[in-house]
């Protein structure tokens, strides 16, 4: 993934952002830390469909196992005993 320092972009502007994102998304660095990443609209609309079918899998994965009785229903206060979880 391609980096660019921000003061490179308050320099240059936008374009030095557009130039990089053609080799894919691009990480910008501020204060010699990872702050920021930046995607064009294609990678991230990806991204947001793949989180959207990563949840339906959650739910229908959840459903099967209540379907098949993986389940079961206890209180909070007992599953934090049963975790030991409280001293």
């Amino acid at each position: 993934m391609r980096t660019i320092p921000a003061r490179e972009i308050k320099r240059r502007g936008i374009g030095a952002v557009q130039e990089a994102l053609k080799e894919g998304p691009v990480h910008i660095i501020k204060n010699d830390q990872l702050a920021f990443v930046v995607l064009d609209e294609e990678h991230y609309r990806e991204l947001l469909e793949a989180q959207e079918q990563a949840y339906v899998a959650r739910v229908k994965a959840s459903l099967q196992d209540v379907k098949a009785r993986r389940v079961r229903r206890v209180t909070a206060k007992k599953l934090i005993d049963e975790l030991g979880l409280e001293d």
